[in-house]
């Protein structure tokens, strides 16, 4: 068996934990499967008992400094974000990604495409993220009655305030039927609620789930995504995603199949108007490739490549 530590830098335990971020849950996902076959370490923190072993396998996301700290065979970056030289130098990463021999696995091609190749790598990888247990598991009933919900669930707020200008604007009065609810985001301005705008803040995946399964559609306009997890969590419980289908969003989106394509937020107020409109037939249509599409990224298929990987 090998010896593997998995290191992801965190204020939180990673294991056990209910509340956990998208990089750290995925993280806690490896984790649980290698250790069925490996001798596995989950860490947030670089303990001298790491220091004192010699790793047959460092698996470390975002953070190249650990493999200075830590003697290993192998060292493995798991990229998830982007990696920009002068961000890079300041933050101490670079160095070390330039003098120790390191295989990067990249969560999309977008990733690894945008990854400057100064980093001498001595693997380039794409193995995307995957979903977690808890989407995969859900039983979806595509017959149940939509509401006419429409989700934002990306913890960056990045042109939100576009998003939201336009439904005051222009979404809500078309349809006063129409909500919008955003997660992951803390806002308790009170004037929202009057155009049916609702801030929920970080909630539970279950919670979560549970408005997916009842809604309409999602947005994710993936101005600077890397993957976007969200989208996939989305599409496994049948909501198709609103998007300008740019970034690495642009791999997970075919327009008027399992979601679709604005050219800029000024364009919502149609699509919005058109999903609406949809005859059920095709809304359950359009749910059901969603769901299809959300299939290729179970784990049950991302973990055979980090087998191949590792072994």
């Amino acid at each position: 068996m090998k010896n593997i530590l998995i290191y992801v830098k965190s204020k939180k335990k990673i294991y056990p934990s209910t509340s956990l971020g998208g990089i750290e849950s995925l993280n806690l996902g490896l984790y649980k499967y290698l250790k069925t076959k490996e001798n596995v370490t989950l860490t947030n923190k670089i303990l001298h008992k790491h220091k004192k072993k010699t790793w047959d396998l460092i698996i470390s996301s975002n953070d190249s400094k650990v493999f200075n700290k830590i003697n290993s065979k192998r060292n493995i970056l798991w990229l998830h974000n982007k990696i920009q030289i002068e961000k890079s130098i300041r933050k101490g990463q670079f160095l070390p990604m330039i003098f120790n021999k390191i295989e990067a696995v990249f969560v999309s091609k977008y990733l690894e495409e945008n990854t400057s190749k100064i980093y001498n790598f001595s693997k380039r990888i794409v193995i995307s993220n995957f979903l977690l247990d808890i989407f995969e598991k859900e039983r979806i009933n595509l017959k149940t009655k939509k509401e006419l919900n429409f989700i934002w669930s990306v913890k960056r707020d990045y042109a939100l305030n576009e998003v939201v200008d336009v439904w005051c604007k222009e979404i809500f009065p078309r349809n006063r039927k129409v909500s919008f609810h955003i997660f992951g985001v803390n806002k308790r301005n009170k004037i929202f609620k009057k155009y049916n705008i609702f801030f929920h803040g970080n909630v539970p995946k279950k919670t979560l789930i549970k408005f997916y399964k009842k809604s309409t559609a999602m947005i994710c306009l993936g101005y600077d995504e890397t993957f976007c997890l969200n989208a996939i969590e989305s599409m496994s419980q049948g909501l198709p995603i609103i998007s300008l289908g740019v970034t690495a969003v642009g791999e997970l989106l075919m327009n008027n199949h399992n979601g679709f394509k604005i050219d800029e937020i000024g364009d919502l107020p149609n699509v919005v108007n058109k999903i609406i409109n949809l005859n059920n037939t095709k809304k359950i249509k359009i749910s059901k490739n969603s769901i299809k599409f959300s299939k290729k990224f179970h784990f049950s298929k991302i973990k055979k490549k980090w087998s191949f990987l590792i072994n």
